[in-house]
């Protein structure tokens, strides 16, 4: 009896019929003919009540599923679909609220949908996070009424369901197709001319306009009486790794995403890429203290590995200690490796405190200091200004933009390499340089 009363709902029209019967009734003190037509009234919607609840709940039902992928990606969309079965012999108003994870701050989630007798149906919809860890669906709601819509009856599936939201792999999937499409360009990426003269020696090719001279095999040359060149390719088994620094620069929000978060969906798409080239990838996670240290490794595993630490990786309100990074990746990264480093300076000052620390990694190390645009600095400066205020707050915003440039000709006067990137560019940008750096043949 509990269960019955606890899925079953009235609908709009019964309220409607009752004030309706109410006026009437009050109508009737007035004119007294009303009063037995009011009650015939009554009678009529007691029984088409009586009639619709048994019509409900006289042994048919319907079925719903809710399907969640395996894993949720970060600041992507994902797909959650949902399908329903009508056993009823006639057709259903069916209305689904499904309780999305707190998360999402939504709770205005409603489908209206028509059931046809026997009938299945599926539809989806798509959830954008922006945060790593795990989200609990609560109840799938379904309440289905007859075409009287006078009353309606709740049915509950897919209690309590867990999804986990994971650094980017959507992000990363599809920058591994771009990264081996001719038409990477399109998108951001470069092709750049492979010069080879540190490279792994391939194979003997034909000269083509554009070949480097110094590689023309003479000998070759002269026993086939046409231009020979050698062609060489990427040296494989480098170690790289992503130095992420966890501390409270890396806290600052853009489009609802930590700077943390961009890092961290880069340096696995990055990682990804190098896998594919056959370097050696590995991780650095530090803030005030190491947070996680996984050496560089070729394996296929080694991605998941990467991607569970990400995963679990959070920032804090703590300063960065640069020198705990430099005394332990001096005791841990033996071989000259390819170090990508995702910090953010504001000032120059803040640049010039850890600059020692970044020398003594660059003189063992190819180190790479990738740090953020401001973007809200950047929409103001494009703005005209219209009174002496917004000049002021323009002002301000170039000397925030002037830093950021004097900062990447502090870092190359000192022999490191930098990326200077807005958030949303910064997994391209990344893999644009390492390229860049593989076809130099720099480590």
């Amino acid at each position: 009896m509990i269960r019955f009363l606890r899925s079953l709902y009235f609908g709009r029209r019964l309220f409607y019929a009752l004030f309706g019967i109410s006026l009437l009734f009050l109508l009737s003190f007035w004119f007294e003919a009303l009063y037995s037509f009011t009650w015939i009234i009554t009678a009529v919607l007691l029984i088409l009540l009586l009639t619709d609840i048994v019509t409900l709940y006289a042994g048919s039902y319907i079925e719903a599923d809710r399907r969640l992928p395996e894993k949720f990606s970060n600041s992507d969309d994902n797909r959650v679909e949902i399908s329903l079965r009508n056993n009823y012999g006639f057709q259903l108003n069916a209305e689904i609220i499904d309780e999305i994870p707190v998360q999402f701050q939504k709770r205005d989630f409603l489908k209206q949908l028509k059931l046809l007798p026997h009938g299945i149906i599926t539809f989806d919809y798509f959830l954008k996070p922006v945060r790593r860890g795990e989200y609990v669906f609560g109840n799938l709601n379904v309440y289905v009424s007859t075409f009287l819509k006078i009353t309606k009856r709740r049915y509950v599936f897919n209690k309590d369901q867990m999804v986990k939201v994971y650094p980017s792999f959507i992000q990363m999937k599809k920058l591994d197709f771009l990264a081996l499409d001719q038409k990477i360009s399109l998108q951001g990426l470069k092709k750049i001319r492979r010069i080879g003269h540190t490279m792994e020696f391939e194979q003997i090719k034909e000269y083509v306009r554009g070949d480097d001279v110094r590689t023309i095999n003479w000998k070759a040359t002269a026993k086939h009486r046409s231009l020979l060149v050698n062609q060489f390719q990427d040296e494989r088994a480098q170690p790289v790794y992503s130095v992420i620094d966890c501390g409270r620069v890396m806290k600052m929000p853009f489009e609802g995403l930590t700077l943390l978060d961009y890092a961290i969906n880069s340096s696995l798409a990055f990682s990804n890429v190098a896998l594919r080239k056959k370097d050696r990838v590995g991780l650095v996670a530090f803030s005030n203290k190491i947070e996680s240290i996984k050496k560089a490794n070729s394996r296929l595993s080694q991605l998941n590995h990467i991607m569970e630490i990400l995963y679990n990786i959070n920032t804090g309100f703590l300063d960065s200690d640069y020198s705990l990074l430099y005394s332990r990746v001096k005791k841990n990264l033996s071989h000259r490796s390819l170090l990508m480093l995702y910090t953010n300076f504001e000032h120059m000052s803040s640049l010039r405190r850890q600059l020692p620390f970044l020398k003594a990694l660059a003189k063992k190390h190819l180190l790479v200091v990738i740090f953020f645009e401001n973007t809200e600095v950047t929409k103001l400066l494009d703005t005209d200004p219209t009174n002496v205020g917004e000049s002021a707050h323009q002002t301000v915003a170039e000397h925030f933009a002037f830093n950021k440039s004097l900062m990447v000709k502090e870092l190359q006067r000192h022999g490191i390499q930098s990326i200077l990137t807005p958030p949303q560019d910064l997994s391209i940008n990344t893999i644009n340089k390492y390229l860049e750096i593989k076809a130099r043949g720099l480590i």
